[in-house]
């Protein structure tokens, strides 16, 4: 599995992507890349970053 530091990489390289040469998929993004979480401990783990890593894969994938 990958490190929490890899996640997080792919994650904001893939999130930059999506802005870049998807900004109509981008705006419809349900998170602001500045917003802080609602919760006061929110349960961040690496599964949770895996599976966000793998539905911006799917978004651009149908999108394509």
């Amino acid at each position: 599995m990958k490190t929490t530091q890899q996640l997080l990489a792919e994650i904001s390289e893939l999130t930059r992507e999506i802005e870049t040469n998807f900004p109509e998929v981008y705006q419809h993004l349900d998170e602001n890349p500045l917003t802080l979480a609602n919760s006061p401990h929110p349960e961040v783990n690496d599964k949770a970053l895996d599976n966000y890593l793998e539905s911006l894969k799917n978004l651009i994938k149908h999108y394509k």
